[in-house]
């Protein structure tokens, strides 16, 4: 692959990428996927190959694969890993399920897009072969603990304001890579993922005797960028805890593979019991861990906690459910009154909006005290590892997508994370509060300078 003729018509994916995979005998040089990454992810074309060392670099987001029409790229598959780990008699193999990947695993199988296949997912994945199946919005309740409690703490002791989301890997890595200056803004707290693995391979094996060195824990995301988080060597708490060498998240495949395991294991979709449920323990989370998939759902599920932390009860409807908070407005500016404390939260979806944020920001001009950005239009719905849509019916299926998990939120008994019984039973006998020495080390991350990469020379 010559780069430099690339440089004008694809992407430049490299041959360790671990998100994506190009193959060139399919390019027709349509350039669709470098307008995608110029404009939307702020990549291609603002890095220069020559200061680089030669290599393309790539914030994971799969965007390209979204909006590539041959096919030319392609999720990275870890099936065959996965796989393996299932048909090893010696390995127990759990897997842990995001919101959106369930209002869109149906797509492939002729399900209108949005429809809640949460039973139908999960019944797969024990026909497949997996040992336990976990729900990803328990860990979400569990980031919204930490991550509330954080802006809290900011706030009240003047510590780095304004405070930046950190559950999409894609929009971390954009700022560790162009805007490093602003790490420190970036919440503590680890994505739903990466918080929720840990406490697979100490607490929940504790609960159910198992020993972590056996257990494979593999993700089942609608984002392919959620394969580097997997991979960053600071994501090793179990490691420590229970001191064996072992990684938080062992494995993470998208929607797509799944689809694809689904078929490959001649599972018929519509045969699958709707009613099928989670595994115990952590079994699900509450309406707020729900809409992490859309975005504005991570702000809205923090704000709803925050007004209880502050205030001692849950917060009025018009704070439960704020207005037009998820939809496909690129930047969305929201003052909400917690009573002890007026919080300006700004909604970002797409790093092109991003990017115009942090550039206020630069020139010291402070518009937020709380900014939530995903990197795909829509939020985790649209994410890479997502079925492929027509560009021309995308916006509709995003916004199909989006009013599912909204709904199921309006829906379910408990809506904030706070009240989640199994949150409280897991402080209660584990982490003993948020912000605690061990949620500390448990559930909180570090970030990293990637400047570095934009000039090696």
């Amino acid at each position: 692959m010559d780069k430099y003729n690339l440089r004008d018509t694809a992407v430049i994916i490299e041959e360790d990428n671990v998100s994506i995979v190009y193959d060139e005998e399919k390019c027709i040089n349509c350039k669709i996927c470098k307008r995608t990454c110029e404009q939307n992810s702020k990549v291609d074309g603002h890095y220069e190959l020559e200061k680089t060392g030669d290599i393309g670099l790539c914030i994971n987001c799969g965007q390209c694969i979204q909006t590539c029409p041959k096919d030319a790229l392609l999720i990275k598959s870890d099936i065959s890993e996965t796989m393996d780990a299932i048909n090893n008699p010696k390995k127990i193999v759990i897997a842990l399920t995001a919101p959106a990947v369930r209002v869109a695993i149906g797509e492939p199988f002729g399900e209108e897009p949005g429809a809640y296949c949460e039973g139908e997912m999960v019944d797969a994945l024990r026909k497949i072969g997996f040992d336990y199946v976990l729900d990803v919005t328990f860990g979400a309740d569990l980031t919204i603990m930490e991550e509330a409690t954080e802006l809290i703490d900011r706030i009240q002791n003047n510590k780095t304001m304004p405070m930046f989301t950190s559950c999409c890997p894609a929009w971390v890595k954009y700022v560790e890579t162009y805007y490093p200056q602003f790490i420190n803004n970036l919440s503590t707290t680890k994505s739903p993922i990466s918080i929720q693995t840990p406490a697979i391979k100490t607490y929940f094996a504790e609960k159910n005797n198992l020993n972590p060195e056996d257990i494979i824990t593999v993700s089942i995301t609608p984002c392919t960028a959620k394969k580097f988080e997997a991979h960053r060597p600071e994501y090793n708490s179990a490691s420590l805890y229970n001191k064996k060498e072992m990684r938080d998240t062992d494995i993470s495949i998208t929607t797509v593979e799944l689809a694809d395991m689904i078929k490959l294991n001649n599972i018929n979709f519509k045969d699958l019991n709707k009613n099928s449920e989670f595994d115990q323990l952590m079994e699900r989370g509450s309406g707020g861990g729900i809409i992490f998939g859309n975005t504005g759902g991570v702000a809205q599920a923090s704000i709803r906690s925050a007004y209880y932390f502050l205030n001692q009860k849950n917060p009025p409807k018009d704070i439960m459910e704020i207005s037009n908070i998820q939809d496909l407005e690129g930047v969305k500016k929201i003052t909400v009154n917690l009573e002890s404390t007026i919080v300006r939260i700004v909604i970002v979806t797409g790093i092109n909006n991003a990017k115009i944020m942090l550039d206020k920001l630069a020139e010291g001009i402070v518009e937020f005290d709380f900014m939530e950005v995903m990197t795909c239009i829509g939020g985790c719905i649209s994410g890479g590892g997502q079925p492929k849509v027509k560009r021309a019916f995308a916006n509709k299926v995003r916004l199909q997508r989006i009013e599912s998990l909204s709904n199921k939120d309006k829906d379910v008994e408990i809506r904030c994370s706070h009240d989640n019984p199994d949150i409280q039973k897991l402080y209660s006998e584990f982490y003993t509060k948020p912000l605690s020495e061990i949620s500390h080390h448990m559930l909180h991350t570090h970030f990293i300078s990637r400047a570095s990469d934009l000039n090696k020379k």
